[in-house]
């Protein structure tokens, strides 16, 4: 009777969350990998010749326990770690792995895979090319000892990954910063009253404010006090401190297993499944694009000190970036908060855009139980009431949840497995003590951009779940997420959520577009650079690198492609990178520049168009519903009626002089 291991009754197979205990999952993993197994040696051994049917089809719908238990786990795993979830990770994770690999190195599948001829519609052929490619990727082609040794690769990295994610958790938890009530100079009673409350969430006196995951903290802008906003700048810092081994490790690893599977590094194969052209297309565009950010990260500087009357630190750069941004621009950020409630911006604001652009209607369903305390289930329907699939929230911080915000999936989208989707988005805002959350600006861009994902995979319309939503390359899949930011200030958008709001805001925010975009892409493209750089190096060059090594290494790297700004660190350094050492973005950082591209260029051709129902109905059909199921260059270019130009994008970080 494990609740994990059947498909729920519950609407569109929510998983029953009250029912299911921490004791469940090991035998519920168990079973279902030995299903999976059978399931698998079923296809290899029937009788019949190889046909669509009963080879890729049965194939795609194999595993579907297995699918059920881990998204629920890792899902959990990632918002209420504890012990015991990190001790079911390391039991797990090493089985995980070498079933998959036993899988994608099965020479009988693969060989009736490759005896198929796929039904002439897209989708079909693209899983062919797919399928077959995933498996030559995996080790199909390579010999016994070759397979042996990818196998155990393939198993490390899924450890030390678990490692670098429990790691930084712990680090993230335990380096939360405490005060005293007068550091909190320039915090809003509320804002005090939420440090007081997450000081006795983690039995600690006083006030503490929480790490978020990049390097610099948003608190920082707030804090009157150089040494408070010290104090959490350089903690962000500290985090991480046993992953220097883990990082270079993965690094090694990763770099193995590329060369073993014929390519030169691992960047060279990632990128062979994204949608640039190769790693120098890469390399060419952080390349061009660094000077002229460095140069207006220069220039930002040199006016905050101006108005600081001094030098200031990385600690200071948020702080009098807001000061400047609120003389220059009239654009006070604590004012602006007011105008932001959670509740309003989600309803009036991001669901009000959905129905707007695409129909969709999204209403509260309190009958069903998300997995947490404040985690809300709403349902999405179609215009005529039919229901498209649910959605939960998960949006406020709490010390066992990682850092970051993040869509994911419980059920994924598919009509050969006959199932609706049921997506979720987690935030980390910090909790108000009673009421509503107001937003900052950041926090309600991240909002939009959580929930682009979230219609990815709720409007995904497609046959075979390999395809289904958010399945794409990591440098296609931000771009819905990306392009549902600019919805969050469209007119129409914002008179509906923050009808109060005063046009001299309105004003004041289009004024200010452009200001701290020097800090943003320097910081952003620093961390792309490193991540590249790393997983640019072959095994040879990494022979002899110790932990010692790493700053000065992650210097080297900024420093050869341009981009050295004093006072600026980048997004995310080697030891809290989460992204690429405890995600799925390894050589793949790049992808939230490179999709900004299309966004950019999309956002132009939706502000040309006269009628938004018909053009999210456009965009919709081209790109939101149809995952991976077709080829991402011809979507955009039917959508936009020519292929991409970068010059929006170049416009609107203000780089006009960059060489790419």
């Amino acid at each position: 009777m494990n609740p994990l291991l059947d498909p729920s009754t519950l609407d569109y197979q929510l998983p029953p969350f009250a029912q299911i205990k921490v004791e469940d999952y090991l035998p519920a993993f168990e079973t279902a990998l030995v299903d999976h197994q059978a399931e698998i040696a079923a296809i290899v051994a029937n009788p019949e010749p190889a046909t669509w049917e009963n080879t890729m089809e049965a194939f795609e719908a194999s595993g579907q326990a297995l699918a059920r238990v881990s998204n629920v786990f890792f899902n959990l795993s990632g918002t209420d770690a504890s012990d015991e979830f990190n001790a079911i990770s390391e039991e797990v994770l090493p089985k995980l792995s070498a079933h998959s690999s036993a899988i994608y190195q099965n020479s009988e599948l693969y060989a009736r895979l490759k005896s198929l001829t796929a039904p002439e519609d897209e989708e079909s052929q693209r899983l062919l090319d797919y399928t077959l490619r995933a498996f030559q990727r995996r080790g199909a082609d390579l010999d016994d000892a070759g397979k042996k040794r990818l196998t155990e690769i393939d198993s490390e990295l899924s450890s030390l990954s678990e490692t670098f994610r429990n790691n930084l958790l712990a680090d993230t938890k335990d380096l939360a910063v405490s005060f005293e009530r007068d550091e909190l100079a320039g915090f809003s009673d509320a804002r005090i009253e939420s440090a007081a409350a997450y000081a006795r969430e983690l039995g600690r006196e006083g006030y503490v404010v929480p790490l978020e995951l990049p390097t610099v903290q948003s608190e920082q802008a707030a804090l009157d006090l150089p040494e408070s906003r010290a104090k959490l700048y350089e903690a962000s810092q500290q985090r991480g401190r046993a992953n220097g081994k883990v990082a270079l490790d993965m690094v090694r690893l990763r770099a193995e297993r590329a060369e073993l599977l014929g390519y030169a590094s691992h960047a060279e194969y990632i990128v062979e499944e994204e949608t640039a052209d190769d790693a120098e297309a890469v390399r060419n565009l952080l390349s061009g694009l660094s000077p002229a950010a460095s140069a207006n990260a220069a220039g930002e500087y040199k006016l905050l000190a101006e108005a600081a009357d001094g030098d200031i630190s990385g600690a200071d750069w948020p702080y009098w970036e807001s000061k400047v941004r609120a003389r220059d621009f009239a654009l006070d950020e604590d004012e602006l908060r007011t105008y932001f409630p959670l509740s309003r911006v989600l309803r009036d604001g991001v669901f009000y855009a959905a129905n707007l652009l695409y129909g969709i209607t999204i209403e509260p369903r309190e009958d069903l139980e998300g997995y947490a305390e404040g985690v809300d289930v709403w349902e999405v329907k179609e215009e005529d009431g039919t229901g498209i699939g649910l959605l939960l929230t998960d949006y406020f911080g709490r010390p066992s949840k990682r850092g970051g915000a993040w869509m994911s999936s419980f059920v994924d989208q598919s009509h050969l497995l006959g199932t609706k989707p049921v997506i979720v988005n987690v935030m980390g805002i910090t909790k108000p003590v009673s009421g509503d959350a107001y937003l900052t600006l950041d926090e309600l861009t991240t909002v939009f951009h959580e929930f682009g994902h979230a219609l990815h995979g709720l409007l995904s319309d497609v046959r075979y779940p390999s395809f289904s939503g958010t399945n794409v390359p990591r440098d296609y899949v931000e771009f819905p997420s990306q392009i549902n930011e600019n919805w969050a200030f469209h007119p129409a958008v914002l008179a509906n959520y923050a009808p109060e709001l005063p046009q001299r805001l309105i004003d004041a925010i289009e004024a200010a577009k452009q200001f701290g975009q020097g800090f943003a892409t320097s910081e952003y493209l620093a961390a792309s650079i490193i991540d590249f750089a790393w997983h640019s190096l072959s095994s040879s060059e990494l022979a002899d690198m110790t932990e010692a090594d790493i700053d000065a290494f992650e210097q080297r790297a900024l420093e050869s492609y341009g981009l050295s700004v004093e006072h600026i660190k980048a997004r995310y350094q080697t030891r809290y990178f989460n992204h690429i050492f405890g995600g799925g973005y390894s050589a793949g950082y790049y992808s939230y520049l490179w999709a900004e591209v299309l966004d950019a260029d999309g956002y132009d051709w939706f502000t040309q168009q006269s009628d938004l129902r018909a053009a999210g109905q456009k965009f919709r059909d081209l790109v939101l519903s149809r995952g991976a199921s077709r080829d991402y260059t011809a979507a955009f270019t039917e959508l936009r009626g020519r292929e991409r130009d970068m010059e929006p994008l170049l416009r609107r970080r203000g780089l006009g002089g960059s060489k790419v």
